[in-house]
Parts: structure tokens; C-alpha cells; sequence
């Protein structure tokens, strides 16, 4: 049987194209609204995997990501990154004189905003980039469009009027590979993630941090979320080089606990070219 990943969006959305990337044509994804389904599909089992946004090259981070890993006990595994090719999309029989709103989803149409202004578009923003085709398309309004994917405009019969209309060509967003524990450790090249919260004092956040630099490891992003419980206090998610093999990593992590009030290891996982 086919492994199953879940994703957030309808069939033909970026997220979907990462995990056919990744796992190929043989592939069983499936689609679902929010992202809060998409984590407890996999806790529960519905699904063997699941891929997520976390961050795009152009707009940053994805924050509900970030908090629904925060509260979630599943395990990062792997990365995708994707590069990004939005498209222009409207029904068959509509051309780009005929458009004057475009709908998809905050994320795509921020990626787009000034070649959208520059057509004389208005942007109005929807759950999911392939969604907002199956909108558009099911819609008898001939003067909307939608920003997706190429693969979201031949699932449901479309018409791409512009492609690849990002403002910048470096347009890319890594997704996260999701899955249940116990998990194999990652041997040679790899990163890992780690949640951590520290006290609001002086050297608090410079002392936790210096875990890292004092075992030689390199920091590839942080993050920070607020943690809704007293205003001002921060979760800090942390990438790193090196994984739970290697020794000065495992040092790292049991010397952070000593340092921070709260501690989360998230996983070790291969670097994505």
C-alpha cells in the first residue's frame, strides 16, 4: 500500500507538489483544510506522514507552523525545498483583460504583490492556493483569477495567463517532513531543531544560546513565538547543524536543559539540497 502523507490545501497545492518532489508519483497525499487536521492526522494515524510550510524565502515564517509544533508530539524528519512558480490562472474562456480580482492564499498573493499591482489586480485572500482555482473555476464570475501552482491549473482544467509572476525568481519555501516516534537517528550530514524558553533577565537568552557556540555548532535560523501566557515571553526554535549523533549536539541539548525553563528537541533530520 501507498505511503500516505497529509498536507494542508486541495489537490494541486504547492505543499502537494513538495511531497510528489520527495516521494514521488506513487505517492498517496491527502488533503485537508487547516493545518491543525494535518498534525492530528498523523497523531492519530490517518496518515503515515505529513509535510508542512514553515518558511518562505520571500514573506519569512509561517507562524501557526511554528506554535502547532510547539504543542504537538510529532517528530521533524526531513526537509523540502521547494522552489516556487506561482501562476495567473482563470477559467478557460477568460483572458487577462477580463480580471480584475484575484483570490489565493496570503502567503502567494504577498509573493506577487507588485506584479499583481502593476496588472491593476485586487488581491483578496483565500484558504488555499489550489482552492482558490476551484473557486474561481466553479464561480460564474468571469473576471476573477487565482494564484497557484501550474499542477493546480491542469487539475481542474484551467487557464494559466501568466507564469511565474513572484516579484523575485528566488522565490522558495521549505516545508517540514512530520511523523510519530520513535524515530532512527540521523547519521552524517544533518540538522536538527530544537524549542527552548529562557527567563526575561539579562544574559538569559545569551547563556542558553551559548550552549551552541561554546561545542563550535552553527545556528541556521531562530524564531521566536510569543508564549501566550504573560505578555513579553518568548519560545525560541532554533536550527542547527548536526544531529542527536554526534556527540557535541547530545552535550549541547543536555546543557540547555540546565539553562532554560523549557526544552523541546524536535529532531534530527537530512539536509535538503
Amino acid at each position: 500500500m501507498a505511503s500516505s502523507v497529509a498536507f494542508q490545501g486541495e489537490r494541486g497545492a504547492f505543499s502537494e507538489e513538495a511531497i510528489v518532489q520527495q516521494f514521488g508519483a506513487s505517492v498517496r497525499p491527502i488533503p485537508l483544510y487547516n493545518l491543525s487536521k494535518v498534525f492530528e492526522s498523523v497523531e492519530l494515524e490517518q496518515a503515515d506522514s505529513a509535510v508542512v510550510p514553515i518558511e518562505n524565502s520571500l514573506e519569512g515564517s509561517v507562524n501557526e507552523t511554528y506554535d502547532l509544533l510547539l504543542a504537538s508530539k510529532l517528530k521533524i524528519t526531513g526537509e523540502i525545498k521547494l522552489r516556487i512558480r506561482p501562476c495567473l490562472i482563470s477559467k478557460p474562456h477568460s483572458g487577462l483583460d477580463d480580471i480584475r480580482t484575484v483570490y489565493s492564499h496570503p502567503q502567494a498573493l504577498a509573493q506577487c504583490r507588485k506584479t499583481l499591482e502593476k496588472l491593476g489586480l485586487e488581491p483578496r485572500p483565500f484558504y488555499d492556493t489550489a482552492g482558490s482555482v476551484k473557486f474561481v473555476v466553479d464561480s460564474a464570475d468571469g473576471s476573477m483569477a487565482a494564484v497557484a501552482s501550474s499542477r493546480a491549473a491542469t487539475i481542474y482544467h484551467c487557464r494559466i495567463l501568466l507564469k511565474d509572476i513572484a516579484d523575485s525568481k528566488a522565490n522558495f519555501t521549505r516545508f517540514l517532513i512530520l511523523r510519530r516516534g520513535p524515530l532512527r537517528r540521523v547519521r552524517g550530514l544533518g540538522k536538527s531543531s530544537v524549542i527552548f524558553s529562557s527567563e526575561n533577565r539579562p544574559r538569559a537568552l545569551y547563556n542558553a544560546l551559548g550552549v551552541f557556540a561554546d561545542r563550535n555548532i552553527n545556528l541556521t535560523k531562530i524564531e521566536s513565538r510569543p508564549t501566550k501566557r504573560k505578555p513579553w515571553e518568548y519560545y525560541f526554535f532554533v536550527d542547527f547543524d548536526g544531529t542527536d549523533s554526534d556527540k557535541p549536539v547530545r552535550e549541547a541539548i543536555a546543557a540547555l536543559i540546565t539553562r532554560a525553563g523549557f526544552v523541546k528537541f524536535l529532531g534530527s533530520y537530512p539536509r535538503s539540497p
